[in-house]
């Protein structure tokens, strides 16, 4: 059996890699480019219903879509992160943002509910790749990005159950999806 202090030595692995070898950076590392991406895009967007937001609930609304932005910044800079640490290359530009998104550029800046709305859409979306991300991750027994990313898993779902929460008691969201 092979110690670690042996695969650090081999001369078939680069030490900036550790022991996830050079294809499983490149594909995970694609994979947190894309999340990266669309994490930004989220965070855009929930930063234009903070500002757009209007109606009788503006006020808790305005504040739940501010600490959901607070949130996804954070994500933002351990996802960067995380993708250096294990010797990949990350996003360097707005051009590349757009490039690497999956969430859709849409959302309707007319009413409270579509802005929810879209918002839990794109949520929902981001917790699909999160756990695709997560498998891959842990194919490649990446420990460090798995915990990260179920970390992520979990503030997304509380994010998606706030907006669904919201829309179910203002709009009978699940009832009408249901």
């Amino acid at each position: 059996m092979r110690t670690a202090t042996t695969i650090a030595s081999s001369k078939h692995v680069d030490k900036r890699l550790g022991a996830l070898g050079a294809a499983a950076v490149a594909e995970i590392s694609k994979d947190l480019r894309q999340l990266l991406a669309d994490v930004f895009a989220l965070y855009v967007k929930t930063k234009g219903a903070h500002w757009h937001m209007t109606g009788a609930h503006f006020r808790d609304y305005h504040l739940l879509l501010d600490e959901q932005a607070e949130q996804m910044v954070a994500m933002i800079d351990e996802i960067a992160e995380r993708t250096r640490k294990i010797g990949g290359t990350t996003l360097h530009s707005i051009a590349e943002i757009v490039q690497n998104k999956r969430l859709s550029n849409e959302i309707d800046f007319v009413s409270a509910d579509r802005m929810l709305s879209a918002l839990a859409t794109d949520n929902a979306q981001l917790l699909a790749s999160l756990r695709h991300s997560h498998e891959l991750c842990a194919h490649h027994n990446d420990v460090a990005s798995t915990s990260l990313i179920e970390v992520w898993i979990d503030q997304t779902e509380r994010r998606l159950w706030f907006l669904y929460e919201t829309l179910d008691v203002e709009q009978g969201y699940r009832g009408a999806s249901e």
